[in-house]
């Protein structure tokens, strides 16, 4: 699972910030980052308290 994240993260950042991003980012676009971003980091934090409560799925 980690590793998904992990993978997953460095997609999203060199969408965002590789040799092919755009110059300049419209709003929309930042906010879309912004809420992948946040799920990344609700996913894990939900995968640790399922793993420290012992009912990881």
């Amino acid at each position: 699972m980690l590793l998904g994240v992990i993978v997953f993260s460095g997609i999203v950042f060199m969408v965002m910030f590789g040799n092919h991003a755009p110059k300049q980012m419209r709003l929309g676009e930042k906010v879309m980052f912004a809420l992948i971003i946040v799920g990344i980091v609700v996913a894990v934090i939900f995968g640790a308290l399922q793993m420290l409560g012992g009912n990881l799925y």
